[in-house]
């Protein structure tokens, strides 16, 4: 990140910590140079990663003519499938790019048998199944999604890699992921297609599932478990651990060629390098290896599932042991997960481009276990000890739930392929937009306007006792009297008005949309009429057992398979 003119000085004056900048335009010479520490190449450098991020949360990125849309609606509403043959319709029959039609469209393969999607022209329609998204996702230019934050978690949950920019209207529920108004889609689109889109990269987990295996060299007459003894050796000055072969049952260790290998390596074959290397123990270990991965948008939560008893869970981050947990559970989140499960279990809201791994118990027995961020560079691994009383069950998004059984655990990482989604504004004014939306974030009545009084009751009697002896007309006294007050305002407070909001009154609801509601009801009501000799077709989601199908056939590669079980020896 640093300017291309630095130059590096002589190695040999490394230890310094002094780089050389030229001017531009100057020679080449570092003796008319300015000399810039070590500190100063940080502090610039860290600017100029802060300036990156600025410029990619705010950059206007435009299409090079997408031709190729693909649909993805939510399951169970009726209304969505009329939804949905309306914005196809509108997607393939409109002229684009001085053609006669439009772009190509992909709905659901399930909508291909249904009579209420109607839609006779197939030349640009085209239908789209869970294999088709996992094998081939540069096959679509830009997704829509029609429904609420779960169908946007299951475009997620259908892109295990690479995924096409997503357009997501809010036709659900809450709405936190979805800025866009169905009722103004053509505009929308077209301004996206025509004008370009601001993209807000939202992080993603990848979530490895890690089996424990029995030890290779463990004999077969012990009991059937995978933890077994293995010889270990740490170095005390810099924490580094060798790993030997398993013992056997007699307690004889083998020492493998890695270990005699980095031993020759170091020099260290045969001393003990001035007391560093301390004393080989056997330790118990056992092996695990990689079995299915996952790419998480939200959360991922390790809990209880069915059993009575509390979880047991030890959390490691880039290594090293963070902490044992004792809880319900534990949530890991993403910043766009900090509204969901990450909330409830009292975490913190995040901004989407905070790059942070949120992690909060669920109801823990300490008291002192607090959520927390940590850092997206840092790996995680979350392990279920071989003395847990019971297994955990984890889910990943709300789905793919399965069981951890004693020795098994999951390794977290920030993903390489982040989740695009098409800003309405820019991504904090949608974030905070769906904040006082969804949550009614800070919103309460404003306190009433209140007066401060001040008693004049003392000097009332005494301005009519004076009066009273100056004139001796009890007429005059009395219009003295009146004229003075017992008691006067001093000060006022308020802005005149008794009830208000201190939140964005943007989205507060008016009388106005609760008659529009009523009418739209109206509405659903005569559709239902117009649509009873119909068979009820509703649309169907797809199965958790064909979700699985599909990602089983989109294997890991064998070499990255190999290496993370190489890899994957747990203390």
């Amino acid at each position: 990140m640093a300017p291309s003119n630095l130059t590096t000085e002589h190695p040999s004056l490394s230890q310094h910590s002094a780089f050389t900048y030229l001017e531009p335009g100057t020679d080449s010479s570092p003796s008319v140079g300015l000399c810039k520490t070590t500190t100063t190449l940080l502090a610039d450098t860290a600017v100029a990663v802060r300036d990156v991020s600025k410029r990619i949360a705010h950059a206007h990125i435009k299409w090079e003519s997408p031709r190729t849309a693909l649909i993805v609606t939510k399951p169970g509403d009726k209304n969505l499938v009329k939804l949905t043959h309306e914005l196809a319709e509108w997607l393939i029959e409109t002229p684009r790019y001085g053609n006669p039609s439009g772009l190509t469209v992909y709905v659901d393969a399930k909508l291909q048998n249904s009579k209420r999607f109607r839609y006779k022209r197939e030349g640009k329609l085209k239908f789209w199944t869970p294999e088709l998204c996992a094998t081939q996702p540069h096959l679509f230019d830009f997704v829509i999604t029609l429904g609420g934050d779960g169908t946007v978690l299951f475009t997620s949950w259908l892109f295990q890699g690479v995924v096409p920019p997503v357009v997501p209207f809010h036709l659900g529920s809450l709405g936190f992921l979805t800025p866009f108004d169905f009722s103004n889609f053509k505009e929308e689109l077209t301004a996206a297609i025509e004008h370009g889109v601001r993209i807000n990269l939202r992080m993603r987990f990848s979530c490895t599932v890690y089996r424990a295996v029995r030890a290779p060299d463990c004999n077969p007459a012990l009991p059937t478990t995978p933890a077994g003894l293995r010889s270990v050796k740490k170095n005390r000055r810099t924490g580094e651990i060798r790993v030997g072969d398993w013992v056997d049952g007699e307690g004889d260790m083998h020492r493998t060629r890695r270990m005699k290998e980095a031993a020759q390596e170091t020099g260290s074959e045969g001393q003990d390098e001035h007391g560093s290397w301390a004393q080989e123990k056997h330790v118990p270990c056992f092996t695990t290896v990689p079995t299915e991965s996952f790419e998480v948008l939200n959360d991922l939560v390790v809990d209880r599932g069915p059993s009575p008893y509390m979880s047991l869970l030890e959390l490691f981050g880039d290594n090293q042991h963070l902490t044992t947990v004792q809880a319900d559970g534990l949530a890991i989140a993403t910043p766009t997960g900090s509204t969901a499960y990450s909330l409830s279990a009292g975490g913190p809201l995040t901004h989407p481009e905070i790059p942070a791994i949120l992690i909060s118990p669920i109801c823990p027995h300490t008291l002192s276990f607090r959520p927390m961020l940590l850092p997206n560079s840092m790996e995680l691994r979350v392990c279920v000890p071989m003395g847990s009383r019971a297994t955990a069950w984890a889910s990943f998004d709300g789905r793919g739930r399965i069981e951890l059984r004693q020795g098994d655990h999951i390794k977290i990482t920030a993903s390489r392929h982040p989740f695009p989604t098409i800003c309405a504004q820019t991504a904090s004014k949608d974030w905070f937009n769906s904040l006082t939306r969804c949550l009614r974030w800070n919103e309460r009545q404003q306190q009433k306007m209140f007066v401060v009084v001040e008693s004049r009751k003392g000097r009332t009697e005494s301005k009519r006792k004076a009066a009273h002896d100056r004139q001796g007309s009890t007429v005059s006294a009395a219009s003295s009297v009146s004229s003075d007050p017992e008691e006067g305002v001093f000060a006022m407070f308020g802005n005149g008005s008794e009830t208000g909001r201190t939140g964005s009154e943007v989205n507060s609801f008016e009388e106005e949309e609760y008659d529009d509601v009523e009418d739209e009801e109206e509405d659903e009501e005569e559709d239902e009429k117009e649509d009873e000799d119909e068979e009820d077709d509703t649309l169907e989601g797809w199965g958790e057992d064909e979700l699985r199908k599909v990602r089983l056939t989109v294997p890991k590669a064998p070499q990255a398979l190999i290496a993370d079980s190489k890899n994957a020896v747990m203390l």
